[in-house]
């Protein structure tokens, strides 16, 4: 039996369960909650544990991902886990291989999750080789080894409730959809991967900044490195947005490699976002927000956080043209066909979007003939300059109202900034 991850690390069922409890205690009624953990358990319960044992014979006719892990978590001593879901003390790297089905035997979106050990590689996701990276030297070789001909680099940072098996996995498989042929380099940080932690893992997020800052510095001053995109995606978009802040207050600006910054559903206070973004300086990547307001993730999201609205639920469209002038691109995904039913995964398991992502890491123009990904989606494409991934995409919007305009500037600039004639100045 195959399994595929509804989305990294089984979010949208942390948030169900968190949903039905917040009903429940409303109600005043406790069956329900025995009832919503069973189903939970049950569902999990009939996957393989240790899926990151390498095989003992490399597999024939499957296609195979190597990228560079670095990790805050603990390591582990069973090598089948790596690593735990408590911190650790410092980064960890090391390389890891992982051999995916042939599309014959799988659909673009889906992680084929092994359903017992050693998994089936042809028709499951399998480790193959896992190697440590014991130096920053051996790191500079991993890069120049696995380059690409414009020397791009992708750095994934997961969300909420995710184990080290689950970024891996999904992240070989946004990889693979995609086609790119970046660099592939996963952050992934101590999540316990359990549905009650969602706290915990808010503060192990807020524990592995520092770590994601060194990562792409050490990304970014690397020879072999032209051009970094950073993918994040949920509670992993505010650790990536407020790395990225750290960088620009340490190095005075964020540096001119990192280029692109895609912010998948990201479970960010808008408040925060705006404090973020203006702190980052003038010199920011391009940002690309993938947002949904259809996003029920998101929804429970803000109501733990007091009501607040998050940054991936929130209807950015009116303000679509002036936000571009900021370097901000906003792609509406409410419309999306998804496996997930809460809408809060259709970066990796929407074959539109991940087609549409690795269209932009190629450099590639979505425009043609026949209606582009874009037009389908209900959003306009715009040229990219530069050989990187600039997902530079907006909703189209004719005119923006003078109410709008206001809102925005209360956004994005009270108590830091102030936008003139489309820039933030202090």
């Amino acid at each position: 039996m195959t399994r595929s991850l509804p989305h990294p690390g089984r979010v949208a069922q942390g948030y169900r369960l968190v949903a039905t409890i917040a009903t429940v205690r409303c109600a005043c009624k406790t069956a329900p909650i025995l009832l919503a953990l069973s189903l939970i358990t049950s569902g999990c319960a009939n996957r393989a544990q240790d899926v990151l044992q390498p095989l003992a014979v490399a597999p024939t006719g499957t296609s195979r991902v190597t990228m560079l892990v670095a990790t805050t978590r603990k390591p582990s001593d069973d090598p089948g886990k790596l690593y735990s879901g408590d911190r650790g003390t410092a980064i960890s790297l090391n390389s890891v291989d992982v051999s995916i089905p042939p599309d014959r035997n799988r659909k673009i979106g889906e992680v084929q999750w092994p359903s017992r050990m050693p998994p089936n590689p042809q028709k499951e996701f399998a480790v193959t080789e896992v190697a440590k990276v014991e130096s920053e030297g051996k790191a500079l070789d991993w890069y120049r080894r696995n380059r690409n001909k414009r020397h791009q680099v992708i750095i994934f940072v997961h969300g909420f409730n995710n184990t080290y098996a689950d970024a891996v996995f999904r992240f070989a498989q946004i990889v693979h959809d995609s086609g790119t042929d970046a660099a592939p380099i996963l952050f992934t940080w101590p999540s316990r991967g359990r549905v009650f932690d969602y706290l915990y893992d808010k503060e192990s997020a807020n524990y592995s900044r520092r770590a994601l800052e060194d990562l792409i510095l050490q990304a970014v001053k690397s020879p072999d490195v032209s051009d970094v995109t950073i993918l994040a995606h949920s509670m992993g978009g505010w650790l990536a947005a407020e790395a990225l802040r750290g960088v620009a207050m340490r190095e005075k600006s964020i540096p001119a490699k990192v280029k692109n910054v895609v912010l998948a559903s990201p479970d960010i206070d808008i408040d925060v976002f705006r404090r973020q973004f203006t702190e980052m300086g003038q010199k920011r990547p391009h940002f690309a927000i993938l947002t949904s307001t259809r996003d029920k993730a998101l929804e429970v999201s803000s109501w733990l956080s007091g009501g607040v609205n998050r940054v991936g639920g929130s209807d950015l469209r009116p303000y679509a043209p002036m936000l571009e002038e900021l370097g901000v691109s906003v792609i509406d995904t409410s419309a999306i066909a998804t496996n997930d039913p809460l809408g809060h995964n259709a970066f990796a398991d929407s074959p539109e979007i991940v087609r549409l992502l690795g269209r932009r890491l190629a450099g590639q123009s979505l425009e043609g003939g026949k209606a582009s990904v874009a037009d389908q989606i209900g959003m306009s494409a715009a040229n990219l300059a530069g050989s990187a991934a600039r997902v530079a995409v907006a909703a189209p919007v004719a005119v923006i109202s003078p109410e709008a305009r206001e809102i925005l500037k209360r956004e994005l600039s009270s108590d830091g900034g102030k936008i003139k004639d489309g820039q933030i100045s202090y």
